[in-house]
């Protein structure tokens, strides 16, 4: 029994969904969303905000803020609330609007930003509207996700040494990219201790976190519109970019099972089965990590009005023509 007296003391997961009788994949999917964040965010928001408490950057005074595309936003909004802290998310557009309601409800600002830079991505917009906040008013506190230690150390120190514990034959690891500190947390911790096992980077087309062209992208939390200081593309053994329609296919083939995941998952899983299309034979041990779950989605990728106007008739019968 696990017994809590505050929502940031519940961290991490120890649920897997066998995807073999849903999806026909001999894949353990590693489900993070069972916390009061709804998403594996909740561990690297709680590792940077107890470093940043230890080191005396934040006091009573203080007030954090913070560039996110949702998930992250969330994680921290609970963790503030928790900790009586307050909270300023700095997010843009393409954040879901459930996602910056529920960022509300717990008691922070939202500010969307919507400039884009030249790639269409918000991200150096964010960023710079942080940097700019922080400039005027010495009580805000930037955590930084982006080049915080604290994000991949949280992952290394948590999520990888489970999944080492629970799946001590694991030959490969399927894990989403978008800071890198999931990424680069798992990679480094199966580098020192089991190096036999393959990472396998799941990127969106359209980033640019390990080169390529960029371009549009409409969900948020895997890829990114510049590369991440955190990323070393030497950790990993291979890249896989997903199609975001592809991900909402998969999305909508396991919530027609009753698995109800969001973006990052469904981007994660898709990138597995497209993987195991070209390695079927021999037995296998895999395991994937599954950032979220899909409420958040429910007016975007499990929504046709919202994936006609981004994706096209086509894609979206394309979809409802496998049901």
């Amino acid at each position: 029994m696990t017994v809590i007296t505050a929502a940031h003391e519940l961290l991490d997961s120890d649920v897997y969904i066998d995807l073999r009788p849903s999806l026909g994949l001999p894949l353990h999917l590693k489900c993070e969303g069972f916390n009061f964040a709804g998403s594996i965010k909740i561990q690297p928001a709680a590792r940077m905000v107890e470093a940043a408490q230890r080191d005396g950057l934040i006091t009573a005074d203080s007030v954090l803020i913070e560039s996110s595309s949702g998930n992250l936003g969330v994680a921290l909004a609970v963790i503030t609330a928790s900790k009586g802290l307050r909270f300023v998310c700095v997010t843009d557009p393409n954040c879901n609007s459930a996602t910056a309601s529920l960022i509300r409800a717990l008691g922070a600002e939202v500010v969307v930003v919507d400039e884009t830079d030249d790639t269409g991505g918000h991200l150096a917009a964010r960023k710079a509207y942080v940097s700019r906040r922080c400039a005027e008013d010495p009580a805000l506190v930037w955590l930084n996700q982006y080049e915080n230690p604290a994000n991949w150390i949280a992952h290394y120190e948590t999520t990888a040494a489970l999944i080492a514990k629970d799946f001590p034959g694991l030959e490969t690891l399927f894990i989403g990219a978008g800071t890198g500190g999931t990424l680069m947390g798992c990679a480094r911790y199966f580098r020192e201790h089991r190096p036999g096992v393959r990472i396998i980077a799941v990127d969106s087309v359209g980033s640019v976190s390990f080169a390529g062209a960029p371009g549009p992208r409409h969900i948020p939390g895997l890829g990114a519109s510049a590369p991440m200081p955190l990323i070393d593309p030497g950790l990993v053994d291979e890249v896989i970019r997903i199609h975001e329609i592809d991900t909402i296919h998969t999305c909508r083939r396991l919530a027609a099972r009753g698995i109800l995941l969001g973006g990052s998952s469904g981007t994660v899983i898709t990138a597995a089965s497209q993987w195991f299309a070209h390695h079927r034979g021999n037995p296998h041990t895999a395991v994937a990590i599954a950032p979220d779950l899909g409420e958040r989605y429910i007016d975007t990728i499990y929504n046709d009005t919202w994936v006609t106007h981004h994706y096209g008739h086509d894609d979206l019968n394309k979809i409802l023509e496998t049901f």
